[in-house]
């Protein structure tokens, strides 16, 4: 009997990473509405977060085929499409961008590996500033505490430091900290911000974020039914904002599950997610 349940041990683990594997592969295109009353037309946002270099298809061309089927009015990247970590590789990442900044206006806001490559350019020989100048000759608008507009949107990435991505004890972030770093909210435009780290929807939301846009869970790396994601990058357990939509007071926070993996290469019932986010006017009556 112990030998039994040894073998059948063995073979649901090789078939979780079997699962695990081709997860990995095939990526799924999720869809979300937004309507609000500072949208003045109908639009299409495609959201990327998390690809860690990660390819579907050679040079990603089965995302890009994705992407072009939703015909997208603009793409918002939420960061960590690079991986910086005992070394830094951004060609994937990199090559993404430059074929999207192509076709699409995109609008790009750094994560923690993107942030590590500019806090530590001793470490990497790929530099942050070399990555960002060929975005922007690209036409990239690279939102670093910074805020793009585009008529009835405002478009603000805010850069997170270390501290918040901690792990098991991350630092606090109040509004008025995402004040100082990013300015003010745009009361009058329809304000998105990008923001890495899905922690801190209370202080984007109080900041003036009418939408959210975040990543870094990896969508808990393992989904289970009601439990959803199982553990974080920071080593947190069943997060309830590991993935998905949630609303506070009227305002919106989309967190994707990302598209790549790095240093916990699993995913199992958590498909890598390519976020469209339709914005819509919505009616006055």
């Amino acid at each position: 009997m112990k030998m039994e349940l040894m073998g059948a041990a063995v073979l649901a683990a090789a078939g979780g990473l079997l699962r695990s594997e081709y997860e990995k592969r095939h990526f799924s295109v999720e869809e979300y509405e937004i309507r609000s009353e500072k949208i003045r037309r109908d639009r299409t946002a495609v959201f990327l977060s998390d690809l860690h270099n990660q390819e579907f298809g050679k040079n990603n061309r089965d995302l890009l085929s994705a992407i072009e089927e939703v015909s997208p009015d603009l793409i918002l990247i939420g960061g960590d499409m690079i991986v910086a970590k005992e070394s830094c590789t951004t060609g994937p990442g990199l090559r993404l961008a430059l074929d999207l900044a192509s076709r699409y206006p995109v609008y790009y806001g750094n994560g923690n590996h993107e942030i590590r490559m500019r806090e530590y350019p001793e470490r990497y020989e790929s530099g942050y500033e070399q990555y960002r100048r060929e975005l922007e000759k690209a036409g990239v608008h690279c939102l670093a505490d910074a805020t793009a507009t585009d008529e009835d949107l405002a478009i603000t990435g805010i850069d997170l430091k270390e501290p918040y991505y901690r792990k098991f004890r991350p630092a606090r972030l109040e509004a008025e900290q995402v004040t100082a770093q990013a300015g003010k909210a745009d009361r009058d435009r329809f304000q998105i911000l990008l923001a890495h780290s899905p922690l801190f929807f209370s202080a984007y939301r109080e900041w003036g974020a009418d939408l959210t846009l975040a990543g870094h869970f990896h969508g808990g790396t393992i989904r289970l039914p009601l439990a959803g994601g199982v553990m974080t990058p920071q080593f947190q357990f069943f997060l309830p904002c590991c993935a998905g939509e949630f609303e506070e007071e009227g305002r919106k926070m989309i967190v994707s599950r990302g598209l790549g993996t790095h240093s916990i290469r699993i995913r199992f019932n958590n498909k890598p997610q390519v976020v469209v986010v339709r914005m819509k006017k919505k009616p006055i009556f």
